[in-house]
């Protein structure tokens, strides 16, 4: 056989000869390709080869090209390169579709007066932060185990809250367990937090006066904030005319996505943590949670006799965790057990998950 000649950067053939047997190297601009034949079962290809890619920088992935094997190389990234224009320009929109929403909460209108969007800040400063603060936490603890990661997209829309939330994008490998659990578990945990702070500080703010029937809605409060007013002796409920102040909406907004968030579903939170905990037991789990969420519409309907809106929001996410858990969850490169401070951290994550939840989150009188 030929002689390989060794690509110019990228690991050389030899370093990794003996898991596969490379006839042929391809440069694809930053990538490198190599051609050729597992020597290893493919399943467990790359945990053999990938610390030798990851030391010399790159990340690799097994793919298929017309029925070859091919050990696909790409840098790794070593951060923020240039301004990221994509996501400053989402957050400016979520800013001033959150300062719009804000003003309903607030019982202004923003038709009359446009400058009046304004005075809808601490909304918009409480929901962009629990959101931001959750992300972030993704985001550090990427950075912190050599993951690729994106900074956070702030997604708006015109809803309730101004906004469908706040993501980031994992572009490399989970190298091992660890480093799936902490990337998954540090974004609730951080935005519980944060959502405890925002909703602590909104309960001791006076409450706004509002027109009468200008929220023809209700927030379904979860056992957190009614725990959170409960310390603080703060009220809930207010006379006609007066709402809770936005600043705790921020907060509720902060445990409903921490609550969605930790599904134990595909690429959800919850679905890394259990993932890292249970191994591929997660899947098993994950196909529980639509059927779960199925029934808990039907029982509200049905049951309860409770608006469509609750109905239609769980079937929307019955759906949709039907469509991530299909897609699979992340799989790290090494697949060790998770030790017992992990999981047991796990464990308190979840219960603070439930103790966000609520099951008619909106209510419509």
């Amino acid at each position: 056989m030929a002689e390989i000649d060794d690509p110019e950067p990228g690991p050389p053939v030899d370093s990794f000869a003996a898991s596969f047997r490379v006839y042929e190297v391809r440069t694809d601009g930053d990538r490198v390709l190599y051609f050729g034949d597992p020597l290893v079962p493919p399943d467990t290809l790359l945990e053999r080869v990938w610390p030798r890619f990851r030391d010399d920088g790159y990340e690799v992935q097994l793919s298929r090209q017309t029925g070859e094997y091919v050990l696909v190389a790409e840098p790794v990234s070593e951060g923020i390169d240039g301004i990221p224009w994509t996501n400053v320009v989402l957050a400016v929109a979520t800013v001033f579709s959150t300062l719009f929403v804000g003003t309903v909460w607030y019982g202004l209108d923003p038709m009359a007066n446009p400058w009046t969007i304004l005075y809808a800040w601490p909304f918009t400063a409480a929901v962009m932060g629990v959101l931001g603060i959750h992300e972030l936490g993704h985001y550090v603890m990427s950075r912190y185990h050599g993951v690729d990661a994106s900074l956070p997209y702030f997604l708006p829309l015109p809803n309730l809250i101004g906004t469908m939330g706040a993501v980031i994008k994992i572009r490399g490998q989970m190298p091992d367990r660890k480093a799936l659990f902490d990337i998954g578990a540090a974004g609730p945990l951080a935005g519980l937090i944060a959502t405890v702070v925002v909703t602590t500080i909104g309960l001791h703010l006076d409450p706004v006066s509002v027109p009468e029937g200008s929220l023809p809605f209700e927030l379904g409060y979860p056992p957190l904030l009614q725990l959170l007013a409960a310390l603080t002796g703060q009220p809930l409920s207010f006379p006609a005319g007066q709402s809770i102040n936005p600043v705790v909406v921020g907060g509720w907004v902060g445990m409903f996505v921490t609550f969605l968030n930790l599904l134990p579903v595909g690429q959800l939170d919850g679905g890394h943590i259990v993932r890292a905990i249970a191994g591929e037991r997660q899947e098993t789990v994950a196909a529980l949670v639509p059927a779960v969420l199925f029934g808990m519409a039907g029982y509200l309907h049905y049951v309860q006799n409770v608006d469509g809106n609750a109905t239609f929001l769980w079937v929307f996410w019955g759906l949709f965790s039907s469509a991530i858990a299909f897609a699979g969850p992340a799989n790290p490169v090494r697949d060790e057990s998770l030790d017992a401070r992990r999981t047991a951290l796990g464990v308190f994550t979840f219960v603070f998950g439930a103790l966000c939840f609520t099951p008619v989150p909106i209510v419509i009188p």
